[in-house]
């Protein structure tokens, strides 16, 4: 048996690795307080469960479901866009359902790379965004996030013969692992840059309603000339503490969409149709439940990068996401220190490396951890930096 040689080209994933060592030392008795994944811990809000459950017992939702999802999800879905951003969408053309937006993410290579083709990627970056593009067969060209540019590319940086010889662009804001947000001036620099170099940009958004202090991020689909060359991917996950749900969307150019669809409708058979209504009393229902939820997390932000600062781990607050992207202590690289947590405190964080080398020197913690968790976590933290000093 012989496997095909682009697997030689995938890294373990990363959350695979972290979930194993995790899950060997609970076994063996260990009490490990995990901030590594980004799964909410909060509920999905009942009046979304309860219309799962009407929806599962009507015997027309047990058969296969269509591709292009049920059109009262996708109006729902440009409804949304539209009272959130102000963005008007055709349900028909421009709106498309995903079982979460990470196989939308994974599968859009597909309809832009050839093997050889260049991607440009954001580094460090959620691990999908480039493994899509490997396993098209394509290169990436990794633009770095750097604190002094607020982790905002310099398309500048990128070399004309790169830029001139790539299909595809990939941003991500608010941005999953640093916290760093964008603004419209930013993306209109992106559209700016596409039109420039023939490239379509995929926009990564599942964080914009996941923030904090009155901030409203905004979308990429908000700008002029952002039809023209690039889509959108959102996610009911983190906006609705769904993620086990698997239901997201991908918006934006027509040709885009039809070509995503058109992978789609040969690759899966759709969304379960119980989780489609779901998702549209989620859309169309009561919203107060993201405040809410965003109200308990800003308390964990608030409590977490308070005592990391306190005891020399450098942290900013985010505006948005549920991420701390922290600074390791000097002398440290982002695994040795990774490693060193969780030995000496059995807390699990996850190595800023694993997300790209400009990710090197930093660590991330997640604030989707019950609150009772985040507390022990917290005295840990500050017991363990008393004893080591």
């Amino acid at each position: 048996m012989q496997l095909a040689r682009r697997l030689d080209r995938l890294p373990p994933y990363l959350f695979v690795g972290i979930s194993q060592k995790i899950a060997e030392l609970q076994a063996s008795g260990e009490d490990v307080i995990s901030f590594a994944t980004g799964d909410p811990d909060l509920p999905t809000p009942s009046h979304i469960i309860e219309h799962i459950c009407q929806a599962a017992h009507d015997s027309t939702n047990h058969r296969y479901p269509e591709t292009a999802g049920l059109p009262e999800l996708r109006q729902a879905i440009a409804q949304w866009y539209e009272k959130r951003f102000g963005v008007t969408l055709d349900s028909e053309k421009e709106v498309l359902p995903l079982i979460g937006s990470k196989e939308g993410v994974t599968h859009i290579a597909l309809c832009f790379i050839d093997p050889g083709d260049i991607a440009l990627v954001p580094d460090p970056a959620y691990p999908p965004l480039s493994m899509g593009i490997v396993l098209a067969g394509g290169e990436p060209y990794f633009m770095p996030l750097r604190e002094e540019n607020d982790f905002l590319p310099d398309f500048g940086a990128v070399p004309e013969e790169i830029a001139n010889n790539s299909r595809l662009m990939w941003l991500n804001y608010p941005n999953n692992p640093t916290g760093a947000t964008a603004e419209l001036g930013f993306f209109e620099e992106a559209i700016h840059f596409a039109k420039q170099h023939n490239l379509a940009i995929c926009h990564d958004a599942a964080y914009t309603e996941v923030a904090f202090e009155n901030y409203r991020p905004p979308s990429f689909m908000q700008v002029s000339g952002a039809k023209e060359v690039g889509m959108e991917f959102h996610s009911l996950s983190k906006t609705y503490c769904m993620t086990g749900w698997r239901i997201g969307m991908a918006v934006g150019n027509a040709e885009m969409i039809d070509a995503l669809f058109r992978i789609k409708s040969n690759l899966d058979s759709g969304i379960p149709q119980a989780i489609q209504y779901a998702a549209i009393e989620a859309m169309r229902g009561p919203q107060d439940c993201t405040a809410n939820h965003n109200a308990i997390l800003q308390q964990r932000r608030d409590k977490l990068v308070k005592v990391l600062n306190e005891i020399g781990i450098e942290a900013r607050a985010p505006k948005a996401t549920f991420y701390i992207w922290a600074k390791v202590p000097q002398g440290y690289t982002s695994i040795d220190f990774t490693k060193k947590l969780l030995d000496e405190t059995r807390i699990a964080v996850v190595p800023g490396l694993g997300y790209g080398k400009e990710g090197e020197g930093y660590i991330r913690f997640s604030l989707t951890i019950p609150d009772d968790c985040l507390e022990r976590g917290i005295d840990r933290l500050s017991t363990w930096y008393r004893r080591d000093r």
